[in-house]
């Protein structure tokens, strides 16, 4: 089944907010435009922990990284990758895994153009320009398939992608989609997702902010709860210890710990069996 996608992926319009340039905001960047900065200036006065629970999730990312790297896998898609910053996979995949190979996608025009100008086009990292919406298309495009197959272990990442999608049906497609084409046995997926069930009156805040703003496809009332989060994972193997707030996944050794009771961003790994 591929999902329907759209007519043509979007143009480069600097009157509207994008998520990639508000996170980039949100993490300090300079690839914003004022529309991105006021929204991130709104979404902080809902929710002032916005900016730990960023780098919470960078903590995460890197583990992640680590783990895969250490389970046999050489090859990484980043679906909704953002702007690439001095932390994005490649650089951190580097002194573990020199031999790694990222696909960056997102549908950003502004995300792919800056992306491919700090690589080498020659090299094992690529940017793609696809819409997640359109699975098939988006692991079938050349770029990608360039430097990926999708028989050999693989990891494909969805970072936060899913919030952005309001319509549940249209979500799970994707993602039953995406783990049809992972191999079996050796192929991953990684999810982090936002949920209601910490903070209900923020994350609805911040879900009517970024409806109203067109930064969600489509619109809900409230953030997925910490358990439809965890039916992404439906038909995979978890990996232990499943699907929890980000800074309970597998934190290293002495790493300070925070407390999570109020963190309201969850992750995990499975594989397909």
């Amino acid at each position: 089944m591929t999902s329907p996608g759209p007519a043509e992926l979007p143009r480069f319009d600097p009157t509207m907010p994008s998520h990639a340039r508000v996170v980039d905001r949100f993490a300090g960047g300079k690839d914003n435009f004022a529309p991105d900065r006021e929204l991130a200036r709104l979404a902080l006065e809902i929710a002032p922990e916005i900016p730990l629970l960023f780098q919470e999730a960078r903590k995460f990312a890197d583990r992640a990284a680590r783990f895969l790297v250490e389970a046999g896998v050489r090859q990484f898609i980043d679906v909704g990758c953002g702007m690439p910053t001095p932390d994005s996979l490649h650089h951190v995949l580097r002194p573990v895994a020199p031999d790694a190979k990222v696909a960056y996608v997102d549908h950003d025009p502004v995300v792919v153009a800056h992306g491919r100008a700090c690589v080498d086009i020659d090299g094992p990292v690529r940017f793609v320009q696809a819409d997640a919406r359109d699975p098939d298309r988006m692991l079938d495009h050349p770029d990608l398939t360039r430097i990926i197959d999708l028989d050999a272990p693989v990891a494909i990442l969805l970072q936060s992608l899913l919030a952005d999608f309001a319509d549940d049906d249209l979500a799970t497609a994707m993602v039953r989609r995406i783990v049809e084409r992972l191999p079996s046995g050796h192929g991953y997926l990684l999810i982090t997702h936002a949920i209601c069930d910490i903070r209900p009156e923020a994350t609805a805040a911040l879900a009517r902010l970024y409806a109203e703003r067109g930064m969600v496809d489509g619109h809900r009332e409230r953030a997925r709860s910490w358990k439809e989060v965890e039916h992404f994972m439906d038909g995979l193997r978890p990996v232990p210890p499943g699907v929890v707030p980000l800074p309970d996944w597998r934190p290293d050794p002495g790493e300070p710990t925070i407390d999570t009771s109020a963190f309201w961003v969850v992750g995990g790994i499975g594989r397909k069996p």
